[in-house]
């Protein structure tokens, strides 16, 4: 009798476990249902194409068709035509992108997703253009206009990148554009972070990751930072001591700017001082405020457009974060 009791006691357990994740996974399938129907306007023009196949005959009319590309006189623009390297660098952006429609769909979904969480957003005209691998300015949002440098996403092993330091290379694969185009509206969305605190940065890129998390449902967790999977999976398995060192070091408050240095910005890898850096990916704080986030967004009935207006402060109090061990 008393083993009926506790079977019948561990079963009920095991369903009030399993309802959350059953409604959860309901809503979702829900709310991508109704994306699906969102209707948005993907244009796309590929100067790229247009320009590497023209002549010196056919400026006028490309001037006439994008004149916001043209502020240099048209002898500027036959050099470049003419241009050896030029030339080269067009070809090797007509082998990755011969076909677009994969990152069409991909921009496609994403655009739905903005309109759906942000009914005001107006999708763009996309324009594909080549920069000289400026990668520093690969993705450009000028009002109603997005460029996509597409030379800068030739894959990391590209040859033009072998000069260019590997943990930027690594991002500049065409798997990458989406989450960067992701990274410029999430900057027009939301003023850079005016207190210093160590904490309110984390979050900060906390939160552009989460709005990831939204606008790129299908994407992998390292597409979205710009992790390789390797990268991804030491960022997981060591969530917890990461953690740690942060608080045993008094970081959160700190106000030193040489933390975004070590743990922020772009680097070959994270700074702690301790041997694991060598193994550690660069940005290793971002990934730590996007947990921060995800514990927020799980434990409070919030909307993204309030998760964006929230300090980093509220959100982590009221996180109750706990890192995986």
């Amino acid at each position: 009798m008393y083993l009926k009791i506790l079977s019948s006691i561990k079963s009920i357990f095991i369903v009030l476990l399993i309802l959350p994740l059953f409604f959860s996974c309901n809503d979702n399938d829900k709310v991508q249902e109704e994306i699906a129907k969102v209707n948005v306007d993907v244009n796309i023009s590929r100067f790229d194409k247009e320009f590497s196949s023209a002549n010196p005959e056919d400026l006028p009319k490309l001037r006439s068709k994008y004149p916001y590309l043209f502020p240099a006189p048209d002898s500027v623009w036959v050099k470049k035509m003419q241009d050896t390297i030029q030339i080269e660098l067009s070809s090797e952006v007509e082998k990755t992108f011969a076909n677009f429609d994969d990152i069409n769909l991909e921009l496609e979904m994403f655009f739905k997703h903005m309109k759906y969480y942000f009914p005001k957003f107006k999708e763009p005209q996309v324009i594909t253009v080549t920069n000289d691998v400026d990668h520093q300015n690969r993705i450009i949002l000028a009002d109603s206009l997005l460029f996509i440098s597409l030379d800068n996403y030739l894959g990391a092993e590209h040859k033009f990148y072998r000069s260019i330091q590997k943990y930027i290379a690594t991002g500049m694969d065409k798997k990458f554009i989406t989450s960067d185009v992701a990274n410029v509206y999430f900057n027009t969305m939301v003023s850079s972070v005016k207190n210093r605190s160590f904490l309110a940065q984390i979050v900060y890129y906390g939160k552009a990751l989460y709005l990831k998390d939204k606008l790129m449902p299908n994407a992998s967790d390292a597409q979205k930072i710009g992790y390789t999977p390797a990268q991804m999976d030491w960022a997981n398995a060591n969530e917890e001591p990461i953690w740690r060192n942060f608080i045993e070091n008094e970081l959160l408050y700190s106000t030193d700017n040489r933390l975004a240095l070590r743990f922020l910005d772009p680097a070959p890898f994270s700074k702690f001082g301790l041997e694991l850096d060598n193994e550690s990916p660069g940005r290793i704080g971002r990934y730590v405020g996007w947990q921060i986030v995800r514990a927020f967004m799980d434990n409070n009935n919030v909307s993204i457009h309030q998760l964006l207006s929230l300090s980093g402060e509220e959100i982590f109090k009221k996180s109750n974060y706990k890192p995986r061990r």
